[in-house]
């Protein structure tokens, strides 16, 4: 218990602090009249939950009534619990790992022109704990809202869904309208650069017919091919994705826009 606590407390410390946000501006209060209505209208359409952060007060400012992140509580109770939620809903080595991911993800932005600042959002696992006691690996996305007058995020929405990975962690970082994607290297806490995936326009027609629900022979018909041929492609699409089934597949290339 002694070598826990300090610990959490270190945990707790960062995920609180590192983008403290000090007073806001009239000017800056002025940005977010009324925005919260299009992130409702956002999550009534999607089946991911979604949520907002507020910084300066280290909170969440909504929380959708989509399920998937609720864990078993109400949208109003894990408002009301605000981050004591990851405290309580988190493992304890996933909490290290988010403040790992907090304190470099912050240091990446701080780093950032100003006038790009909102065009980047990160994307990492992590594990939550449901009432039942069993562990569901999430993938949690998230951007800016709102920066204050210092170039702070003030406000960050946040998407989670199921992860098609394996493990926590897959931190990656993507700017928007780019194919660049940095990585982070968990073990030394460095940013690495690549590339997206890319694929072929054959590759890309099978994922969308997959996503449609259509069995490889049904793909086959459709594009007048042998079964033996889409199976081919879909060995590629695994091996340029670095995934191991369709499912996977689609979930990569749905969160990276390929499709």
């Amino acid at each position: 218990m002694t070598r826990i606590e300090p610990m959490k407390n270190s945990i707790h410390s960062s995920l609180l602090t590192k983008n403290k946000v000090g007073n806001i501006s009239q000017e800056d209060q002025l940005l977010q009249k009324d925005y919260l209505e299009a992130v409702k209208s956002f999550a009534r359409l999607t089946y991911e939950s979604v949520y907002v952060i507020d910084y300066e007060k280290m909170t969440f400012e909504y929380v959708s009534e989509n399920p998937l992140f609720l864990c078993g509580y109400s949208a109003a109770e894990v408002l009301n619990l605000g981050y004591e939620f990851y405290f309580r809903n988190v493992p304890e080595k996933d909490l290290e790992l988010l403040a790992q991911i907090n304190e470099a993800g912050f240091d990446f932005y701080e780093k950032l022109p100003t006038d790009k600042k909102k065009e980047y959002s990160i994307t990492y696992d992590f594990h939550l704990i449901n009432k039942n006691g069993k562990n569901i690996l999430i993938n949690h996305k998230l951007t800016p809202l709102f920066l204050t007058s210092e170039q702070k995020i003030w406000k960050a929405v946040c998407i989670v869904s199921i992860s098609h990975h394996q493990q926590a962690g897959n931190v990656f970082i993507k700017k928007q309208g780019s194919d660049e994607i940095w990585e982070l290297d968990l073990e030394n806490t460095i940013w690495r650069k690549s590339a997206k995936p890319t694929l072929t326009e054959r590759e890309i027609e099978i994922l969308r017919l997959h996503a449609q629900g259509l069995t490889i022979n049904q793909i086959a018909d459709k594009i007048f091919v042998a079964p033996d041929t889409v199976k081919y492609y879909r060995r590629r699409i695994f091996e340029r994705l670095s995934v191991t089934n369709i499912v996977e597949a689609l979930a990569y290339a749905v969160n990276s826009k390929i499709i």
